[in-house]
């Protein structure tokens, strides 16, 4: 049996100071009351005073928190029964005064009254992920100091060095005198731990019994180490989507077969036998992954069908593979242009240039010129998008400034070092009026593929359901884009063909994709059957419609029938007739009220005879509203999910299928996902650490914050650009 993790770290590292006991060693009775709302334990009920031995004096109250020794010098000592301090306790020469005065403040003492004194008003976040704060008294806390210090290192992906700085003690100096046991960083890595293993035990719990979807990617350090993260996706009992961080640990290689043994080591550690789907890339190592799990786990107690729909592909992948090849075909256009940048941005002479020309062609857009990286292709998007409106800017330059037109014929190592434009004599001049239409039509049609990206990797909202829509969309732009001959479109359509190439690799005639992505969209109310007949209609011809609108539907009714065969929380829902006549019987006073009753009962058997199962009565019923964006989809099933026992079921899991396995700041990138070199230089345990336990921690974090925090990658696009002077409003933030 391997040592809880707390315990493994403190055999690695040396022992904290005495001012900074480890995290872990009192017992649970020990944690102060952090609000007015828990109550203060009452102490336990004293005896009555024995009588000193030799004396009429009554034996003083501190013993009953001390006990009294004799060391090996001889001398009387006394040992606090809380936190094991010594004190010298002969009853000449030392008196109990200090004994007492440590048991009014001892630490550990669990029955500690709260500080006295005023207690100070606190706006605190509400719990279970609500919006909003309560107003609560809050008293200072050690414990809960420490345990919010040791929360802050791992949310903000500080260093455990944080703590011992000179700045940090000096601000919690003045924010908190009272904080005066600040833990040093060994303390704190302990803390963190302590915090890793109890968040572990309250997932381990909320997932016993729950089917989940598996996505899985792989890293790689600066060290060059090599590790795979396993996260879990659920709905929980609140329609509400949860994902999780299960493991994140080092393997040997990445080849399918180890990563597949890891997979099934982490499942059975946590004790998950129910698996619904498995989301991975396109490598080809997938497919052995794929095969193992499929082998070792068709027998486990969750499996459905054979883990026949076990295999997710992720499409986020699939367009930046898409994408990173169109790039290609532009390659000395987005060069050119990316140069241009490069010397506006090359430095403050240059910039103030600039920014003339701006201003003498009137360009009045509020968009940042910004350099990109050539390994993430939607910040070269970004760049073109924000570019192309300064053109004007640019010719005015070329017209005025002698050295924008030397800088592209220079024998110069340019910033950056990328092939054509980084190392040497450049092979294009400044873009041309051609290199402005070819990557203005490029901007237009690379949105597409940009938007679609960021949907898939929402964490917030469900996924599965959109992605249908996105690529009908794409796949359509891209047949009319083939179909253009004209010379203007003939760049435009070359790329649309090689395009076209890569989906009917990963897509067909929609019969390559998982069948669970359609079942998805029939699940979301609005669009149901009938909008993936639709698509397949403006797609296809009439043969494949019918073809996978059957498969489909047969998909839906198979998995119906196996959660109301195998699910024991499944019941019958009762008639509605039924209901209605226990509502209105025939005694009611209103005879027209009573007709009605009786016609609505008439209408509903009617219906009853033709919708057999809950999902013909679903998919019979029209459409719910419009297609909105902000439309709650999981709101939508908890408010029918009486009504639609069995089929709510279906929904639950498979609305919590995820379409991406990739995390939001390695998507557009066409390189490899690599560790931050703070993470690098810690051991492998220790980056699991804190990588599951901030996952776990930002769940508990309201969902405005959270928002808020997903979208901190596009504030950080502005970090490249430019800065603008009040001046010149056309080239400053909105």
């Amino acid at each position: 049996m391997s040592l809880p993790l707390n315990l493994r770290l403190s055999q690695m590292m040396d022992p904290p100071n005495e001012d900074c006991p480890a995290v872990g060693t009192q017992p649970s009775t020990n944690a102060q009351p952090n609000t007015l709302t828990e109550r203060t334990p009452i102490a336990p009920i004293a005896k009555v005073r024995e009588r000193a031995s030799g004396s009429g004096r009554a034996k003083s109250r501190a013993w009953d928190h001390f006990d009294k020794l004799k060391g090996e010098d001889g001398k009387t000592r006394a040992i606090c029964k809380y936190c094991q301090k010594e004190y010298l306790a002969d009853s000449k020469g030392h008196g109990t005064s200090n004994l007492l005065s440590h048991s009014a403040n001892c630490q550990k003492y669990p029955y500690r009254e709260l500080e006295r004194g005023q207690q100070t008003l606190s706006f605190q976040p509400k719990k279970d992920g609500e919006e909003g704060v309560d107003l609560e008294a809050m008293s200072f806390n050690e414990e809960a100091s420490r345990k919010a210090l040791a929360e802050m290192i791992i949310l903000d992906e500080l260093p455990f060095r944080f703590v011992d700085g000179i700045g940090f003690k000096r601000f919690c100096n003045v924010l908190q005198p009272k904080f005066k046991t600040i833990p040093s960083r060994i303390t704190i890595a302990k803390d963190v731990a302590v915090i890793f293993n109890k968040e572990r035990d309250s997932l381990r719990k909320a997932l016993k019994g729950r089917r989940v979807c598996l996505t899985t990617d792989t890293w790689t350090s600066i060290q060059n180490i090599n590790y795979m993260c396993l996260a879990v996706h659920f709905i929980d009992d609140d329609w509400k989507l949860q994902k999780r961080i299960i493991n994140f640990c080092q393997v040997e290689d990445h080849k399918g077969g180890t990563i597949g043994k890891r997979i099934e080591m982490c499942l059975l550690e946590w004790n998950i036998d129910s698996i619904f789907t498995l989301t991975v890339d396109n490598a080809s190592s997938n497919n052995t992954i794929i095969k193992f799990l499929k082998n070792k786990t068709k027998t486990w107690k969750g499996t459905i069908f054979g883990h026949e729909f076990l295999h997710m592909r992720c499409c986020a992948h699939i367009l930046n593979l898409i994408v990173g090849d169109s790039l290609k075909e532009l390659d000395t256009s987005i060069g050119s242009i990316r140069d241009a940048v490069r010397y506006v941005r090359s430095s403050p002479n240059r910039l103030e240039n600039f920014k003339k020309c701006v201003e003498k062609e009137k360009i009045e857009s509020k968009s940042l010129l910004c350099l990109d990286v050539p390994t993430r292709w939607n910040s070269t998007y970004l760049m073109l998008e924000a570019a192309e409106k300064f053109e004007k800017a640019f010719d005015r330059l070329l017209e005025e400034d002698s050295n924008y037109q030397s800088y592209f014929v220079d024998d110069e190592v340019c910033e950056g070092g990328d092939e054509g434009s980084g190392t040497g004599k450049k092979t294009w001049g400044p873009p041309t009026k051609d290199d402005w239409n070819k990557c203005r039509m490029f901007v237009k049609f690379l949105r597409l593929f940009y938007h679609a990206t960021r949907r898939f990797l929402g964490s917030l909202y469900v996924t599965s359901n959109c992605l249908f829509d996105e690529m009908f969309v794409i796949q359509t732009k891209i047949r009319q884009l083939v179909k253009k001959d004209s010379k203007e479109d003939q760049l435009l359509s070359s790329m649309a063909k090689s395009m076209k190439e890569k989906f009917d690799k990963y897509w067909g005639n929609g019969d390559k994709i998982n069948l669970l992505v359609y079942v998805a969209v029939v699940l979301d109310p609005r669009k149901k059957l009938k909008y993936v007949k639709f698509c397949f209609s403006q797609l296809f011809g009439a043969g494949v419609v019918n073809e996978m609108t059957g498969r489909v539907k047969d998909c839906l009714t198979r998995l119906y029938e196996y959660y109301g065969a195998h699910d024991s929380t499944s019941v019958e829902v009762p008639n509605v007739s039924e209901a209605s006549e226990m509502m209105i019987d025939d005694d009611c006073d209103d005879p027209h009220l009573l007709v009605a009753s009786q016609f609505n009962s008439y209408l509903e058997e009617e219906d009853s005879i033709l919708c057999k199962s809950e999902v013909d009565k679903y998919l019979a019923e029209s459409c719910v509203g419009s297609i909105e964006e902000n439309f709650d989809i999981l709101g939508w099933w908890k408010t029918n999910s009486s009504k639609y026992r069995v089929l709510s079921q279906v929904a639950h899991d498979v609305l919590a299928i995820p379409v991406s396995t990739i995390a939001s700041d390695s998507a557009f990138s066409v390189g490899g996902r690599i560790l931050d070199p703070f993470r690098s230089s810690l051991s492998p345990m220790m980056v699991e650490v804190l990588i599951c336990a901030q996952n776990w921690l930002q769940s508990t974090i309201p969902i405005s914050l959270r928002k808020a925090m997903d979208d901190v990658e596009q504030y950080e696009q502005y970090n490249s650009a430019f800065s603008s002077s009040s001046s010149s409003p056309s080239l400053g933030p909105s």
